[in-house]
């Protein structure tokens, strides 16, 4: 960890400790309300109160593209770091939690890109629904049914793209729609991505 991130972090847990021990007088501000302040002023300890809202968030979507706890963590810290340097771009056209989780999964597909070589695939192949429905879908039901601890496995099993994806659409709630704005590609591709997300899923929850 650098020492720019180290400093960073640190005051960040420190005015989330104060913030404990006296009134905030912050609390009341909306989401966007606190980034306009915190933009203003280029503040990071204020900075300290939008990590205490959102950390944990963050990291249930890093953790999605993680191979360990420890990685999902570190993760998180370098998002909000990012945050920080980037938040001037948040320009209120949706809410703000919708920016940020949008904001944190480009953050991390790029990440999975750039240290593992991969590369997100369908964005310029459309698919029509006719091609689609070519094959069984498997049903949502199916996905419920499965045991707790084997998911678990499973899940940790598949590419981080696959994990993420179903975790967005099952743990999350997040729509069709929702994953078309967050993944910035086509309805048909989304369907078409999840569709074999769920597939793999299956096939190796079947192994375990």
């Amino acid at each position: 960890m650098t020492f720019i991130k180290r400093l960073f972090l640190t005051l960040i847990h420190y005015i989330d400790k104060n913030s404990l021990e006296t009134d905030d007088p912050y609390a009341h501000l909306t989401d966007e309300e606190l980034v306009q302040k915190i933009v203003a002023n280029n503040n990071p300890l204020l900075f300290g109160k939008l990590y205490d809202r959102y950390a944990k968030m963050v990291y249930n979507k890093c953790y999605g593209f993680a191979r360990s706890e420890d990685e999902a963590e570190d993760l998180t810290q370098d998002v909000f770091l990012q945050l920080f340097i980037k938040l001037k771009m948040f320009k209120g056209k949706s809410k703000f939690s919708t920016w940020l989780y949008s904001f944190t999964y480009n953050f991390c597909v790029n990440y999975v890109n750039r240290n593992k070589q991969r590369k997100m695939s369908d964005k310029s192949v459309p698919v029509e629904d006719s091609e689609y429905k070519l094959t069984a879908e498997i049903p949502d039901d199916s996905l419920f049914e499965m045991k707790t601890k084997k998911l678990k496995k499973a899940l940790e099993l598949i590419s981080p793209e696959d994990r993420s994806i179903l975790l967005l659409k099952y743990q999350d709630g997040a729509s069709i729609k929702d994953l078309v704005t967050l993944m910035e590609i086509g309805e048909s591709a989304v369907k078409m991505r999840l569709k074999r997300a769920k597939e793999k899923l299956m096939e190796i929850y079947k192994t375990l």
